[in-house]
């Protein structure tokens, strides 16, 4: 598994409980170690281990914990990369929702042995999408809720989310009924960054 989705989640975890905590976490782990590196493989059993290791500390279920790491690399400014990355999607949220479709292959162009699953959107009448994840990829569609849920505030738009038919190897779906797209005045977006 690649080292991103590893550093991606102790970037969360330090960010919002402190190192001290998180050294609990890698001590329960006892990789020897207290953190990754971002461009090193890791196997996917650790994967599993590091998620109930953290639920076992923070006594959170799994799903909840890895929405909030989506939630987290969209929200903070340690990852306003991302957020920039992922508001080139469309003006509004339904071209973000759109865009989504091609997340995988800008995920490869970013880092090229970086394998998110396959996904697809659906637009259904009264304003539903469902998006459709792919398997390969345990956790991932927990994150991309998070992710979802965070742009819709970034953009302004009031959704309800629903998580279903999930798989142990990561697939499943998430239903998106958009309330309002324009709830309140979402956060500023230029198409330049800000320069000193």
């Amino acid at each position: 598994m690649h080292g991103l989705i590893f550093t991606a989640i102790q970037s969360f975890f330090t960010s919002t409980y402190g190192w001290a905590r998180w050294k609990t976490v890698m001590s329960r782990l006892g990789t020897g170690t207290n953190g990754f590196e971002a461009m090193l493989p890791y196997p996917p059993d650790l994967f599993e281990a590091l998620l109930a290791a953290i639920g076992n500390e923070l006594g959170r279920a799994r799903a909840g914990l890895l929405e909030d790491v989506g939630t987290y690399l969209v929200s903070y400014p340690e990852t306003e990369a991302l957020r920039r990355l992922l508001r080139f999607g469309g003006e509004s949220y339904v071209d973000f929702l759109h865009s989504l479709d091609e997340l995988p292959g800008r995920a490869r162009l970013a880092v090229d042995d970086l394998d998110l699953p396959p996904l697809e959107l659906r637009e259904e009448a009264g304003n539903r999408f469902t998006l459709h994840c792919g398997e390969g990829l345990p956790g991932f569609p927990d994150v991309l809720a998070g992710v979802v849920r965070a742009m819709a505030d970034d953009y302004g738009a009031l959704v309800l989310l629903e998580r279903r038919n999930a798989t142990a190897r990561g697939g499943g779906l998430i239903v998106i009924t958009l309330v309002e797209p324009s709830f309140s005045r979402g956060r500023e977006f230029r198409l330049g960054a800000a320069g000193p």
